[in-house]
């Protein structure tokens, strides 16, 4: 059974059985998929959202977004690191200057780098001090998704008396690494804190400062991100129901259903019918604001904040459906499995630990309030970093 029929990545589909194979005892065992990380750097798949110009492959984002989800299905830990290498790829070709974009993307390119994530913008720890040629560098950044292993980090930074996040890159290598993630689910996301002290950031890895204030476009990054999640949801979701579907066809009906084969189960029949319209509801949805967002980020500099707020509507319709699919599809796997889909081997708790976990770091009633803004009062999404 496919459910996303528009996925055409040869490499990462090759890549998917043993992914599959090995994702239960990695998410037991938790930690650092360095391994599997590096199937994916070796199938160049860190290229495909750098721009022709710095030698990439320049992959169309509403296809990324679909690689990713069908990653997600298997392994929604490893989409998610993948996915915001990406996230950061992005961030530099919005926030950079063309000769930053020359001096980060080609050696990510050449060198197979790669980039981690520290701009949590609720984690206001981390302090930026002006100093001739730059900032130094001081505090703490947690929820940095992504961070082992990578080369670089984007990062966020608070400058005192300055109204806006200073933005900017820095070597991994130079921020200390916190082992403070244990969560019952996304368990190899790598979202450890970081530490820096004392460090001096140059002003050439200076994305934008803090004295200015982000344009209409630069903020697509936060739709860029949002639906990210959008993908890693209902990828999860797609997962478990693919699942119980294999469940339901491999198992013997409950004894007063009045067939013998599950999968002749009418109740089983109508619980996949409605995850399935359900998901594809979550899916269309998610392509849809897919093709918005690129058509927006094409617009560069002309995009109006009203286009901007059409984008994170349709991004905020996405995620409600995707959030909740995602609970409900890994829920409803163990009425498609039975109690033999409890056993602790094949871990398919993990598809509801690593939805719930996800959708608990942006709630959904803050979505829910900004489409009741938007449609009762014409107001557009605010364009801050979770609209």
């Amino acid at each position: 059974m496919s459910l996303s029929p528009r996925f055409h990545e040869p490499r990462l589909q090759a890549l998917l059985p043993d992914l599959a194979a090995s994702a239960a005892a990695r998410d037991r065992d938790g930690g650092h998929a360095a391994t599997e990380k590096a199937r994916l750097r070796e199938a160049g798949l860190l290229n495909l959202s750098i721009p022709r110009a710095q030698g990439g492959e320049q992959l169309p984002w509403p296809d990324l977004y679909r690689a990713i989800r069908r990653l997600a299905t298997v392994d929604s830990a490893l989409a998610h690191v993948l996915a915001f290498h990406h996230l950061q790829v992005i961030t530099v070709l919005i926030y950079g200057s063309a000769a930053q974009h020359d001096a980060f993307l080609i050696p990510t390119r050449e060198q197979g780098l790669w980039w981690g994530n520290a701009m949590n913008p609720l984690d206001k720890r981390l302090i930026a001090t002006p100093v001739a040629g730059g900032y130094r560098l001081s505090g703490i950044k947690s929820f940095c998704s992504g961070t082992r292993g990578s080369d670089w980090l984007t990062l966020s930074a608070h400058v005192e008396g300055q109204p806006y996040p200073l933005l900017a890159v820095a070597p991994t290598a130079q921020a200390r690494q916190l082992d403070d993630w244990n969560p019952i689910g996304q368990r190899q996301t790598d979202s450890i804190s970081v530490q820096f002290e004392d460090v001096f950031l140059p002003d050439a890895q200076v994305l934008k400062r803090p004295n200015q204030a982000p344009t209409p476009a630069q903020t697509l990054r936060n739709c860029f991100a949002q639906l990210i999640l959008v993908n890693l949801y209902a990828g999860i979701a797609e997962g478990a129901l693919e699942a119980g579907i294999r469940a339901v066809r491999e198992s013997r009906a409950w004894n007063s259903a009045g067939v013998e084969q599950r999968v002749d189960d009418p109740f089983q029949q109508n619980r996949v019918g409605l995850l399935d319209a359900q998901l594809a509801g979550a899916q269309t949805a998610a392509d849809r604001a897919a093709e918005l967002l690129a058509l927006a980020h094409a617009r560069g500099a002309a995009l109006s904040a009203e286009e901007r707020g059409e984008v994170s509507v349709a991004i905020a319709r996405a995620k409600v459906l995707a959030h909740r699919i995602s609970l409900s599809a890994s829920q409803e796997l163990f009425e498609m499995t039975g109690a033999r889909g409890t056993g602790q081997a094949e871990a398919l708790d993990r598809f509801w630990r690593n939805a719930r976990t996800h959708t608990l770091h942006d709630p959904l009633d803050y979505k829910l309030n900004q489409l009741g803004r938007w449609r009762l009062k014409g107001e557009w999404p605010n364009p801050q970093f979770y609209a």
